[in-house]
């Protein structure tokens, strides 16, 4: 198969890829990744040495970064549906928006459920007020 996807469950940028996959209706392999698994680490590390997710492998070209690889797939592999406007301006709305949702919504989201995932023990209260405090319209740090 030519597509490649690495991916967990239980990440955000991870179902932005799914959701091209499928509105494009391209064959793909779903693999799983295990970053808690040393040996599975060390080998998504060899494909791609910042490690992040999602990473997508087509025809041996590596392809990282969630709206990279939705641009790619929209270039590449083009399907009864357009992922991203033809038109320059219509483009770009919808990279802001794509860039607003995940700096402003996502990143801050992930790392309160991260907080919430650890044990009790283990949990830093100020790394969740800092992610809550850091989505536009939140609430405010105490003084």
């Amino acid at each position: 198969m030519a597509l490649v996807l690495h991916y967990h469950p239980l990440s955000s940028c991870c179902h932005k890829v799914l959701i091209a996959l499928y509105e494009l209706g391209l064959p793909f392999e779903p693999r799983l990744l295990n970053l808690g698994d040393a040996q599975a680490r060390a080998a998504h590390l060899a494909r791609w040495p910042t490690g992040k997710m999602p990473l997508l492998e087509d025809d041996g070209l590596t392809v990282p970064e969630t709206s990279i690889i939705i641009e790619h797939l929209q270039q590449r592999h083009v399907g009864a549906v357009r992922l991203l406007p033809a038109d320059p301006e219509g483009a770009l709305e919808v990279r802001l928006w794509d860039r607003l949702c995940d700096q402003y919504v996502m990143t801050p989201m992930q790392a309160l459920v991260a907080q919430r995932l650890r044990a009790p023990a283990e949990r830093d209260a100020r790394a969740a007020d800092e992610a809550r405090f850091s989505v536009p319209g939140g609430a405010t740090p105490p003084a």
